[in-house]
């Protein structure tokens, strides 16, 4: 069973009642397959209740995001256009009755992740993109309030920022040709970086029996693989939009950041002052 626990939600009423439904529905299908061996009713039934309630959802969460100017809402279009193709071209395996089984199981499981990933490392993120001002001095700079208290993940987080600046940088370098390759070699630093980073704090959390620690690897984990996602040899093909692509991604990423931070390892020092845990 797929638990939709409170770390999925995302702090807008219509949007999180809609992602449970679309758990329970899932673990609904889960539960009738163990109790009924007709699996292609179970599919048809699956795929039909999904396929419209999914559509009513998207179309949902798409018009809040048109609503309050969402700058990713095109990413969020793309991800939703993913997830309705996976459902409108799944053919269940009636090789045999086993292979019809697995073949569901095999859906589910993809849909379940998927929903897990896209939460985590897109919904969460609705109504929460930092704007960045012209009057501010350095909205990509590691300050003060990112400070968890942590000298561990404190010093690992500066150097998360010090590479999306670097990556910032060169994407409004206007007199620089042929940069994204340049751009490309950043982020797969920023990937590895980030993935070192996210052993050392789970590494941490285990050590000093953090709570939240499952939160905190979903969450990390959904990041890690919408970095692995990024992909620029499209970009040939985006002629005028490259640059407004390159600039979203990277708003994104630091947004993705800094609410991460803000809104989950700063507990991370919290909960180790108030039981007295220092570090090694």
């Amino acid at each position: 069973m797929y638990k939709f626990t409170d770390d999925y939600l995302i702090g807008i009423d219509e949007i999180d009642n809609e992602h449970r439904r679309l758990f329970q529905m899932i673990n609904e299908a889960i539960d009738l397959s163990k109790e009924s061996s007709d699996t292609s009713v179970i599919s048809k039934n699956l795929v039909s209740g999904l396929k419209n309630y999914a559509a009513t959802h998207f179309a949902h969460e798409e018009a809040y995001m048109e609503h309050i100017h969402d700058p990713e809402l095109p990413i969020q279009k793309k991800e939703h256009e993913a997830f309705t193709k996976k459902i409108n071209t799944f053919a269940l395996d009636t090789s045999s009755p086993e292979a019809a089984r697995q073949s569901l199981n095999d859906l589910l499981a993809y849909l379940a992740r998927w929903l897990y990933r896209h939460i985590l490392s897109s919904d969460t993120m609705i109504g929460k993109m930092f704007s960045i001002s012209a009057d501010e001095e350095d909205p990509f700079a590691f300050c003060e309030k990112y400070k968890t208290g942590v000298e561990l993940i404190d010093t690992e987080h500066r150097r998360l920022f010090e590479i999306i600046h670097d990556t910032n940088d060169l994407i409004h370098a206007e007199l620089l040709h042929d940069k994204y390759d340049e751009i490309m070699h950043l982020l797969v630093e920023l990937k590895d970086y980030t993935e070192f980073h996210f052993r050392d704090e789970e590494n941490l959390m285990e050590r000093i029996h953090y709570p939240e620690i499952s939160a905190q690897k979903r969450a990390h984990t959904a990041f890690v693989e919408r970095l692995v996602e990024v992909d620029l040899t499209d970009l040939d093909e985006m002629d005028d939009n490259q640059q407004e692509y390159l600039i979203d991604l990277i708003n994104f990423l630091s947004g993705w950041l800094i609410n991460h931070i803000l809104g989950s390892d700063k507990k991370i020092g919290e909960y180790m002052r108030e039981h007295g845990i220092k570090e090694e």
